[in-house]
């Protein structure tokens, strides 16, 4: 993947300086709730955590110091600018096709915890996610070690592909469909929306396929083949199946929320081939039914 020297956004936040504390009153069922969140990545996290904090008697404070880096962090930031400036081209590119101006996103890096702007107090251990309060993606750098060693997701593609996917959040949010699944949440059983939850994330995964289609011919961002690969192989790294059988040895296809690794797979690679917006609509397809 070609991307040194490449535009940055500079819509970044480094947070790396800000400490905050949180403190939760959570038992049983709220424990092993967060603990999915952290393995399951890339959701929208923003009811659970107003109800970890109107009905836990959360409290967090945030403090500011001098920011210390590291070279390898120095680096991931920079590369997230250039994957981040890389969509807002492709997608601004895309929105101008269809006489619409693309409201860029910002990416908050931080470290440990962090407040966000509507989805209350983020943590290191729901992943990167997307807020649609303040249309911001939050990701913990230390995340991208973990994309490697646990996920077994390897190669710089991995974090483009995470950063892409939620860039997808993001343009759900602006066409509105996560105001739509999200009013679906109160009439459904878990059961029942969980698959609402699948199809939302697998169209995040087309939109990050998509992007990944534009990248090199719309942005300073050069992809390869093997590009490609590491992405499908990112995709199904997070796949419910294989998280779950990684964590217990076995995997419960009515608890899944973010689709399975060959429906990741599947939709990040057809967004690829087609490069097609209109080409993404999960909600449509029989086989998630």
């Amino acid at each position: 993947m070609k991307w040194q020297g490449g535009r940055r956004s500079g819509n970044i936040e480094d947070r790396r300086g800000m400490s905050g504390g949180q403190k939760l009153t959570l038992g049983g069922i709220g424990g092993v709730i967060v603990l999915v969140i952290g393995f399951l990545m890339g959701g929208d996290p923003s009811e659970l955590l107003n109800q970890m904090q109107q009905g836990s008697g959360a409290g967090v404070s945030q403090t500011e110091g001098p920011v210390e880096s590291t070279p390898e962090e120095d680096r991931l930031i920079e590369f997230a600018d250039v994957v981040l400036a890389s969509t807002e081209d492709v997608w601004g590119s895309i929105f101008q096709e269809n006489g619409k101006t693309y409201p860029k996103s910002k990416i908050a890096i931080y470290r440990e915890g962090t407040e966000t702007g509507g989805c209350g107090f983020g943590q290191k251990h729901f992943g990167p996610f997307y807020c649609p309060g303040d249309q911001k993606i939050y990701l913990d750098l230390s995340f991208n070690r973990e994309l490697s060693q646990k996920f077994g997701a390897k190669g710089e593609f991995a974090l483009a592909y995470v950063i892409a996917h939620e860039i997808g959040h993001h343009i759900q949010h602006v066409f509105g469909v996560l105001a739509q699944t999200n009013a679906m949440r109160a009439k459904m059983s878990e059961r029942e929306y969980n698959k609402i939850s699948v199809m939302t994330e697998l169209q995040a995964d087309f939109y990050a396929g998509v992007w990944a289609h534009h990248a090199s011919k719309r942005s300073d961002v050069a992809l390869t083949y093997e590009d490609i690969l590491e992405g499908m192989r990112a995709a199904a790294a997070v796949g419910d199946d294989h998280i779950q059988e990684q964590a217990t040895g076995q995997s419960n296809p009515e608890s899944f929320t973010h689709g399975t690794s060959e429906q990741r797979a599947y939709w990040f690679k057809k967004g690829y081939e087609t490069g097609d917006v209109n080409a993404g609509n999960t909600f449509n397809d029989p086989s998630l039914q």
